[in-house]
């Protein structure tokens, strides 16, 4: 069982969806969580007593606007203040779907900004103190569209295969830090196909209502379009595979574009 104990953990967009399920099991194998995201007063407190209550010696919010890379910087001095972070989560993520041509250019301007470039400043500020301990952990929130593209999503692909360009470059940089014994210093991106998240509610919502308001049933043609296993992932899962991917035992994978898509990926 993997054991962080001693590890502080920084997960972006950690208040819902699949950022708090990597806290939590993060959490549940002893780290101490730093939380971030778009949410309210009562919806941070209730996020750091799950974690607390899941095994984190500490849970703390930390804000940062990830559009705001002077935001950002001062999150990260907030972070290695409180003593780390040994693992980075680049989860935050923003979705907006319009034809190229129609998509607007503030939505493409932000879409970079959450999904791509604010993963370049955390790792740029993290990762020095990663290489100086031995360990270290970079997990990108790639997706799918990080190794295929769809229709109608310009900004988001290209965001996401920058995001696993990113972390191929940074896996390169620091592949000889640290040692087995240590643990090394990894990065890696998870790419999820369909999973049960709040950012792919609209889309279920526009195919239920061609199924007359069915969600299962919207659900079900959205699967059968592309994921063969016509089954959805629970945010669960990416939270099992991020945690074994922060134990020592991984010191040797890195620069990997993991692929959690049902076999979207292997057509």
């Amino acid at each position: 069982m993997t054991d962080l104990s001693g590890k502080t953990a920084l997960v972006t967009g950690s208040v819902q969806g699949i950022g708090l399920a990597i806290a939590r099991a993060l959490a549940g194998a002893g780290a101490r969580i730093a939380v971030n995201g778009l949410a309210g007063d009562v919806q941070i407190h209730e996020v750091c007593e799950i974690l607390r209550a899941d095994g984190a010696p500490q849970a703390e919010f930390f804000h940062g606007d990830l559009r705001n890379p002077d935001d950002i910087e001062r999150m990260m001095q907030a972070v290695a203040a409180w003593g780390g972070p040994d693992i980075l989560v680049n989860n935050a993520g923003i979705q907006h779907t319009a034809p190229l041509a129609e998509m607007p250019r503030a939505q493409w301007d932000a879409i970079l900004s959450v999904n791509l470039s604010a993963a370049f400043h955390t790792m740029r500020a993290a990762m020095p103190g990663m290489a100086a301990r031995g360990y270290g952990r970079v997990v990108n929130i790639a997706s799918v569209h990080g190794l295929v593209a769809s229709k109608d999503k310009a900004p988001y692909v290209a965001a996401k295969f920058g995001l696993v360009g990113l972390s191929r470059v940074a896996a390169l940089e620091y592949a000889d830090k640290g040692s087995r014994a240590s643990g090394g210093v990894t990065v890696n991106c998870l790419c999820p196909g369909w999973t049960e998240t709040a950012i792919i509610e609209p889309q279920i919502a526009a195919r239920a209502a061609l199924h007359g308001g069915d969600r299962d049933m919207g659900i079900a043609d959205l699967l059968a379009e592309k994921q063969p296993s016509r089954r959805t992932s629970d945010p669960a899962e990416i939270g099992a595979l991020a945690l074994w991917l922060c134990d020592p035992v991984a010191h040797n994978l890195t620069g990997a574009a993991i692929p959690i898509d049902g076999g979207w990926t292997a057509q």
